[in-house]
């Protein structure tokens, strides 16, 4: 089974170059990953959101690295609570770790190859393409159905639909007049999960500061209180 990232990571790659597609590249996809673990944590119960807060509830170790490092981070902050956003503005200097983990991941589960290839014959370029593409489209059949039909949305589909809306991935599942169709339903998908929510407000914030990378992003009255 999959987990949030790893469906995020899949469905952001363009199949034929095996690259992250232009529309989800940064400051997106590395900040819906970091979305994408804090969902799954919310799952297994290790933490709880409302509309602004997360809530720190168990911080004991997984079987994930990727969750266990994000788990450390929020043990050594000796805080119960804090803001969502100010929390996934304090994880971006580790997104680009957290990006690295979950492409380990999908190799390892050999769902990705590695293939080594170059560019004019010079600069190296590591390219990640589908072994078997089955995994991917399982997950975009599923949410195909869910958004183009009045179905009970499942609640992990639900944080999805609002990761993937995030991070502009829609495009890639459904045709542009369904797109337009199920836009409404979309929304309002999205806006059932917390996290979802603060993870697009934190990429057009991040959008808007100029010149600034994520780690240097961060000031004072941003860090995890």
């Amino acid at each position: 089974m999959l987990s949030f990232a790893e469906e995020i990571y899949l469905l952001a790659l363009d199949e034929d170059t095996g690259k992250v597609m232009s529309d989800a590249r940064d400051p997106v996809l590395e900040t819906v990953l970091i979305g994408a673990v804090l969902t799954e944590l919310t799952f297994l119960k290790k933490i709880s959101t409302d509309k602004e807060h997360l809530y720190i509830l168990d911080t004991t170790r997984t079987k994930s690295q990727i969750l266990n490092d994000i788990l450390e981070i929020l043990r050594e902050s000796h805080e119960k609570s804090a803001r969502i956003d100010q929390v996934l503005l304090a994880l971006m200097s580790h997104a680009k770790r957290i990006e690295k983990l979950v492409l380990a991941e999908l190799l390892k589960k050999g769902i990705l190859a590695e293939v080594d290839k170059k560019i004019l014959w010079i600069f190296p370029d590591r390219r990640y393409p589908l072994i078997d593409d089955k995994e991917i489209a399982n997950v975009e059949i599923r949410i195909r159905n869910l958004v183009l039909s009045n179905d009970k949305p499942d609640p992990k589909d639900i944080a999805l639909v609002s990761l993937l809306h995030a991070s502009n991935l829609f495009s890639k599942i459904l045709f542009l007049n369904e797109l337009n169709s199920c836009e409404k339903r979309i929304v309002q998908l999205s806006k059932m999960c917390d996290i979802g929510e603060k993870i697009e407000e934190l990429i057009y914030k991040i959008r808007d500061l100029p010149d600034s990378p994520y780690p240097e992003c961060l000031t004072e009255e941003d860090t995890i209180e």
